[in-house]
C-alpha cells in the first residue's frame, strides 16, 4: 500500500503527461524542473473531463491563474483522463476556452494514490488541491467530497499568504488574512489578547 503524503512531507519527483492548451501541444512534465525554477505548485485533481462540477471549477482556476503566475506558482489540473482526452475536452467544452494551464494525466493513479486521493470504486481522483512550496514541501491540502466544488479566490487568498510566510518565517496569518492585513507575531504579549491586537 502506498504511504499517503501528509502536510509538511517532502514530496517526491513526480513525471506526467500533459496537454498545454496554451501551445496546443503535448509535453511531460517533471516536478523537479518546475520546483527548480523556484516555482509553487499546485497540483489541481478532478473526477474527470466532459463531467459537471469540473468545468466550473476549472473556469474558476483558469480565472485566477494570472494572479497565482505572478505570486510565482504554476498550476497543473490533474485527473486520470489521458492527455488526449483533455485536449479534446479544453477545445469543446466553453468553459474551458480560456483554460491556459497545463492539464496532467493521472492514467493509472499513482499520482492521485500518493496524495490519499484516489477513487478505487470508480478508478478515479476525487477533489483534491495540493500547494508545494519551492522546496518540494506539501504546505497545503484541501479535499472535497465529488459534488462540491472549490473556490478559486480561496486558494489564491491561501497562495498569498503561504508566499507571504516564507519571507516572513517569525509571522503567522489569521483567518482571513489576505494581502496588506495585519499578521500575527508570536509572542507572551499576545497570548489571551488576539482580538485586541487585530481590532486595534
Amino acid at each position: 500500500m502506498t504511504e499517503v503524503l501528509k502536510v509538511g512531507d517532502k514530496v517526491p519527483n513526480l513525471i506526467f503527461d500533459v496537454y498545454d492548451p496554451a501551445e496546443e501541444d503535448f509535453k511531460v512534465v517533471n516536478l523537479e524542473d518546475v520546483l527548480k525554477e523556484g516555482k509553487w505548485v499546485i497540483l489541481f485533481f478532478y473526477p474527470g473531463d466532459f463531467t459537471f462540477v469540473c468545468p466550473t471549477e476549472l473556469k474558476d482556476l483558469a480565472d485566477k491563474y494570472g494572479d497565482l503566475k505572478k505570486l510565482g506558482a504554476e498550476v497543473f489540473s490533474m485527473s486520470t483522463d489521458s492527455k488526449y482526452v483533455h485536449m479534446a475536452w479544453q477545445k469543446t467544452e466553453p468553459f474551458l476556452k480560456n483554460v491556459k494551464f497545463k492539464m496532467g494525466s493521472d492514467g493509472n493513479g499513482t499520482i492521485s494514490k500518493l496524495f490519499g486521493i484516489y477513487n478505487e470504486e470508480k478508478g478515479m481522483s476525487r477533489r483534491g488541491t495540493f500547494i508545494i512550496n519551492p522546496d518540494g514541501v506539501l504546505v497545503g491540502i484541501e479535499i472535497t467530497y465529488d459534488n462540491v466544488g472549490r473556490n478559486a479566490d480561496e486558494l489564491l487568498r491561501k497562495v498569498k499568504a503561504y508566499v507571504y510566510l516564507a519571507k516572513h518565517p517569525d509571522e503567522a496569518c489569521p483567518a482571513k488574512w489576505d494581502e496588506g492585513s495585519k499578521t500575527l507575531k508570536i509572542s507572551k504579549e499576545l497570548v489571551g489578547r488576539v482580538g485586541y491586537f487585530l481590532n486595534s
